[in-house]
């Protein structure tokens, strides 16, 4: 391991100065040369962030943000051209060299990055790694001292058994636990300024909780400057002091966050907050769109960049750019941050109009129309789909050339699940517990390893080579990732043609029957020439709907639809499949990370657990009284866009990973991570460690697999 360090001037070094911004952006833009022309990627953005600040800066894909966060770390190549002012405790950073940007990166300026296993070497320990970030910086100090200070580090930041685990390689800790890793190398020196971007997309809802705690541990811990880049504004609401919305390379709205989530004064910013599904709300109203996407940086039209998709947009509009500027109004008491010290920015020529008249997505927007679901079926009704005792496992080998079993990964474990005509059931669980194994169990349409499958009133196991091509008809499935899910060489014309045509469709009625589907979904007949690339995000999974209903299905399989899209075309999605849902009678099992999702869309909702359900019932039921103490910390940790509301409540941290479905807990599988258990007497443990609940009724068709579901709350 090296310990070279560069020879710098320690007068030029960044220190911290009494009333200096620790982070002060200035007009600055970042273009990148294309094949096509000049990208102008960043467009003259303004930001200041003092120490102990948190700000938080969100927007579109496309709209800037990482951008902007890889040029204060300078590490964009040398033909992004860059110019402004970026200036960390009031020293210039733009226009240094490498070299000198690398004696403070990891030291003063510290950056969390999105994907933390491409951004850990795969070749040295963890150990190694932390103890480089330490030593590159300060020379002077010993292996040991190194060592022991990556202990402390991992310890702060809660790796378990942190003595055997530094010695571990990143392949051998989940996506939380890594990215752990990555904010203790970030805290190591204690810097200035921290950049997390995107810090917890990859993650799931519990791991988000403890990301996002170890967030704010670690800013409380250096005193430092905390800017987070995200797509999610429920996490801005509990984590910022205050937010700068980004839109086409530029901010188009800066604020306190109590600002820009009750007093937004841009369109743009009031559109994304109506765009979002909310896990507090049982609404059957369709979500807030905000139609269009966001414009191509390479040639933008003059005026408001927002105004082609601006309902308010004017002639003046489009004829200048308007500039950010101060708004009216001051923030009300009870602020949950110092909003009266922190200027409301708006980039609109309405926005003083938009406050004064407090106007909000309904007075902007046109509302989407509202969708009659009509009678949920009752459980009299027969199930279209059901599951009995379905079981799956693999087995775990050991060796090279000569291969033997040493173990079972128990994927699937004995589930019990009903789909009724018309209804929408979610499944939702950490990742590992099983949840997609479960989907391609049923698509699979073969005999389970145990249990049962029954689709359509068959059983899979009894189903002839006829019978399973009929079946196939009414049960289709839409991808998470609607780029990997459609081949980029064929076009969108041949992609829906192909599952009519292998039916027995003629061509002339499958090309017919292509203009259909794509105003069935929201889309121009006339771009069926065009080829996936021609298309955005929210088109292309649209697409994948359209041809999942091709053939007129009764039952659609969605896993994870909206995952990959921002949160405005995430509503016109969810907006779309619900509106298919009541034209078309069909049933769903959504599958989905996001409860805030499934509780819009679902009426019945699935919690998994190492491949067992362990809460099933209604969705309103199950959110509003949850009766599993895995269940509650779920919905404890989804973010809810509400300052005050997110502040203020209750969250429950659950401890560790998911263990391994390899080496199951003895017992009820959750007794590991469970808070209630930790509150039992020792008469009462030894029911969690010696049997495994099982599911039983409590109210209605709600059911739980918890020993003390009705005795013990951890809320």
């Amino acid at each position: 391991m090296s310990k070279k360090k560069t020879t710098i001037d320690a007068e030029e070094l960044p220190k911290a100065r009494p009333g200096v911004p620790a982070l002060e952006i200035r007009d600055l833009n970042v273009r990148f040369p294309s094949e096509d022309g000049v990208v102008h990627a960043v467009r003259g953005v303004n930001l200041t962030v003092n120490s102990g600040e948190i700000l938080g800066i969100v927007g579109e894909s496309g709209s800037g943000k990482s951008v902007t966060s890889m040029s204060v770390m300078g590490l964009h190549d040398s033909s992004a051209n860059i110019t402004g002012s970026i200036k960390m405790h009031g020293v210039e950073l733009l226009g240094r060299s490498d070299k000198w940007m690398s004696n403070i990166r990891g030291k003063s300026l510290a950056m969390v990055f999105q994907d933390p296993l491409s951004s850990l070497n795969p070749v040295f320990t963890i150990g190694d790694q932390i103890c480089e970030a330490l030593q590159i910086h300060d020379p002077d100090m010993s292996d040991k001292d190194a060592e022991a200070r990556a202990l402390e580090l991992l310890k702060a930041v809660g790796i378990p058994n942190p003595e055997v685990r530094i010695k571990n390689f990143p392949h051998e800790f989940s996506g939380g636990m890594r990215q752990r890793v990555m904010i203790a190398m970030a805290i190591a020196n204690n810097p200035d300024v921290i950049i997390a971007d995107e810090p917890t997309t990859a993650l799931d809802v519990t791991i988000q909780a403890q990301i996002l705690d170890l967030l704010r541990y670690a800013q409380r811990e250096t005193g430092a400057a905390v800017i987070i880049i995200t797509h999610d504004l429920g996490v801005v609401a509990g984590l910022a002091d205050k937010v700068a919305v980004m839109y086409a390379g530029r901010i188009v709205e800066s604020g306190s966050v109590n600002d820009i989530f009750y007093r937004p004064a841009m369109p743009y910013t009031i559109g994304l907050l109506g765009s979002l599904p909310r896990p507090d709300v049982d609404t059957d109203e369709p979500l807030a769109t905000v139609e269009g996407n966001p414009p191509s940086l390479l040639n933008l039209p003059p005026g408001c960049p927002f105004s082609p998709r601006c309902p308010m947009a004017t002639e003046a509009c489009r004829g200048e750019e308007p500039t950010l500027h101060t708004v009216a109004g001051r923030a009300s008491e009870g602020d949950v941050s110092s909003g009266d010290a922190i200027s409301h920015r708006a980039a609109c020529i309405f926005a003083d109009d938009i406050l004064a008249s407090a106007k909000t997505y309904a007075d902007i927007y046109p509302l989407p129309a509202a969708v009659d679901k009509g009678e949920r079926p009752g459980p009299e009704v027969s199930p279209i789909l059901q599951l009995k005792d379905l079981t799956k496992t693999y087995p775990l080998m050991k060796g090279a050339v000569f291969k033997r079993r040493v173990g079972t990964v128990h994927a699937v474990n004995k589930i019990d699940l009903e789909i009724r005509p018309g209804e929408t059931v979610g499944l939702v669980g950490e990742s590992g517990c099983g949840k997609t194994t479960t989907l391609m169990s049923i698509l699979g349409l073969q005999a389970p390893e145990a249990g049962r499958v029954v689709v359509f009133g068959k059983d899979t196991a009894q189903m002839s080579k006829a019978d399973r091509k009929e079946v196939r008809q009414n049960l289709q499935v839409v991808f998470q990732d609607p780029m990997a899910s459609l081949d980029p060489r064929m076009p969108i014309s041949e992609i829906l043609t192909e599952p009519l045509i292998y039916n027995g469709y003629s061509k002339k009625d499958a090309h017919a029957r292509v203009g259909e589907l794509m105003e069935l979904v929201g889309l121009e007949p006339a771009h069926s020439n065009r080829y996936p690339r021609h298309f955005s995000g929210g088109q292309k999974q649209r697409i994948g709907i359209a041809r999942a209903l091709a053939l007129e299905p009764k039952l659609l399989v969605l896993d994870e639809p909206v995952s990959a899209l921002d949160v405005s075309i995430q509503a016109g999605v969810l907006n779309l499949l619900e509106r298919l849902q009541a034209e078309m009678k069909l049933s769903y099992l959504f599958v989905a990370h996001d409860l805030s999702v499934i509780r819009h869309i679902a009426d019945r909702v699935a919690v998994m657990y190492l491949g067992r359900i362990v809460e099933i019932g209604d969705v309103t039921s199950v959110y509003d009284h949850p009766r599993h103490p895995y269940t509650q910390a779920l919905l404890s940790a989804i973010p809810i866009p509400d300052p005050a509301k997110e502040r203020g409540r209750e969250r429950i941290l659950l401890e560790g990973d998911l263990p391994s479905p390899a080496n199951l807990p003895s017992g009820c599988p959750f007794r590991t991570r469970c808070p209630m258990f930790k509150q039992l007497d020792e008469t009462n443990r030894k029911a969690c460690l010696e049997s495994e609940p099982t599911l039983e009724h409590e109210e209605g068709d709600h059911a739980v697999a918890c020993h003390f579901s009705r005795s013990v709350s951890v809320f």
